[in-house]
């Protein structure tokens, strides 16, 4: 398994890739806790998440392999869906990904996500608020700010 750590603005962040896909993004709240071993892969992303950051990628073209069951692979194939600068309820996202009546499942699919920013959970509101976010609001609202939805 490759690893790299990415300095963000969020924080610094793990991206983790086995074979020939990203299977992680994650925000590393203490720090590195492995040394770093990265790849083409994880160079990769690195430059996306860049480009990203310094608002010249909208939409990302990786390829990922997030681990889950499959409800919460359906949820993430939906998450992916939703373009730069939008937003969605957890209501809206249920009906999409067919559990209309699983909001609060399709809540805990979305804060399982395991990549942070390539599926964009952050663009994910309450119907009443902004809703929760793995990494923290903090960060939530940096990224919804630096994407101009508030």
């Amino acid at each position: 398994m490759a690893v790299q750590y990415y300095e963000s603005p969020l924080g610094t962040l793990a991206i983790r890739a086995c074979a020939c896909f990203i299977t992680g993004i994650y925000l590393c709240r203490e720090g590195p806790r492995q040394r770093a071993e990265p790849d083409g892969l994880t160079e990769l992303a690195a430059r996306r998440l860049d480009e990203y950051f310094y608002g010249h990628k909208t939409a990302f073209d990786l390829p990922l392999k997030p681990e889950g069951t499959e409800f919460q692979k359906k949820v993430w194939s939906e998450l992916i869906k939703i373009p730069f600068g939008a937003v969605v309820t957890y209501g809206r996202l249920a009906e999409a990904a067919g559990k209309p009546d699983a909001a609060r499942a399709v809540g805990g699919a979305v804060g399982k996500n395991p990549i942070l920013i390539i599926i964009p959970c952050h663009r994910v509101l309450a119907s009443g608020g902004l809703g929760g976010f793995s990494a923290g609001m903090e960060a939530k609202l940096f990224l919804l700010r630096h994407e101009g939805i508030i």
